[in-house]
């Protein structure tokens, strides 16, 4: 089933703020939360779908992107802007940020017990930015690409988690291991609760007595990772692509970054692109456009034929419908137009001018602007529009 739009999702318009946006996201989030909807599968898929919107319209960089491509800007990966993949782990995550602390909308509104699912903190791994060059070709028919990353992986030796060994782990003494602190404060409007990320341990709810010797309790070494990267037909130069989970690794087993794929373009040698157009400058020779001619041409999908018509004039711009770059997740292409250049030759042998110096007075080697053809830039805003 095709995604919905994610302002739709959110119930606010395109240019919300940022605000709005977490505001919205707030009020379905209480609505949708699993323990106000226990085993109700259709609220847990409006929570998590309400979750997927926020993580990408939250973000500016995820935000712009969603703008200008929508869910093609997806298609780099399994996840594509990050929401795609997230579970309940990272959605409770978030809610620090949403709900100023603790891991469930209800322990700060309500006052009520922690949430089995959020109440530990779960720290994120960082993003990582690769660039990936695309020939013309490659761009035009889409194509997959196995690059080696140099990245931060999970401790080979701990697994990630930055103990020494299992019996290295102690529950918090400070928070008893639920990641968060609860502090009662006394007002003119009678006591108020608030929850915050415990100081001794960052929310994890586990403090570790012997860290392991290889990462010294960071849970991380560096490692080089080949990752596979779909490239969707019609990308772009500066185009960005997401990978959700492909960056680099979290401390201590949370949620690793996603992967930013910057696209660049390699020059072709004969053509050159125009949105999604592709441009070819054809040249001909003066007999060539006066008797006309077939000739062939480059294109992305191989050589194609092209018929000159007889009295062809410089400028003129003929057409290959459909031999384009064609847009990202759809059926449309370009075309490819094809500039009509009239090469005049520089050096004539005595036969060669005797033959044009008897052709130059006749009457049909004389200009006449009267009955010419439309002018380069009438021709070009007749086919623009």
């Amino acid at each position: 089933m095709a995604k919905r739009d994610y302002y739709d999702v959110l119930g606010v318009a395109k240019n919300a703020n940022a605000e709005e946006i977490k505001k919205a996201y707030r009020k379905l989030a209480i609505k949708y939360h699993p323990d106000k909807n226990p085993d109700d599968k259709a609220a847990e898929d409006k929570f998590k779908e309400a979750a997927e919107a926020y993580e990408v319209l939250s973000n500016p960089e995820k935000k712009q992107r969603y703008d200008q491509f929508g869910h093609a800007g997806n298609a780099a990966g399994a996840g594509g802007f990050g929401g795609g993949g997230m579970n309940m782990e990272d959605i409770f995550s978030q809610f620090g940020d949403i709900f100023g602390g603790g891991g469930s909308p209800f322990d700060s509104f309500f006052g009520g017990g922690q949430s089995g699912r959020g109440g530990r903190r779960v720290s994120r791994g960082t993003n990582l930015r690769i660039k990936v060059k695309l020939s013309l070709e490659e761009i035009a028919k889409g194509t997959e690409k196995k690059i080696k990353v140099n990245k931060q992986v999970s401790c080979s030796s701990c697994d990630g988690s930055g103990a020494k060994d299992k019996s290295s782990f102690h529950t918090c003494r400070t928070c008893g291991g639920s990641g968060a602190v609860r502090r009662v404060t006394n007002t003119i409007l009678g006591q108020m609760q608030t929850t915050s990320t415990c100081p001794s341990c960052n929310g994890e709810g586990t403090e570790i007595t012997a860290k392991c010797g290889t990462c010294h309790g960071e849970g991380l070494m560096r490692g080089e990772e080949t990752i596979s990267i779909q490239i969707p037909a019609g990308v772009s130069e500066g185009m960005q692509l997401s990978m959700s989970g492909k960056g680099n690794a979290a401390p201590r087993g949370g949620v690793p970054g996603d992967l930013i794929i910057l696209i660049e373009e390699i020059p072709h040698e004969t053509l050159k692109r125009d949105g999604n157009n592709i441009v070819y400058d054809l040249h001909i020779s003066f007999a060539d456009a006066a008797l006309g001619s077939s000739v062939e041409v480059p294109t992305i999908d191989g050589k194609a034929k092209i018929k000159i018509e007889p009295g062809t004039q410089g400028g003129k711009i003929l057409r290959l419908k459909g031999k384009g770059i064609p847009e990202v997740n759809s059926y449309h292409r370009g075309d490819q137009l094809i500039y009509v250049n009239i090469w005049t030759p520089k050096a004539l042998s005595k036969e060669e001018r005797e033959t044009l110096e008897k052709l130059q007075d006749s009457p049909n080697f004389k200009p006449q602007p009267g009955k010419s053809e439309k002018s380069f830039f009438e021709r070009m805003k007749e086919y623009f529009g």
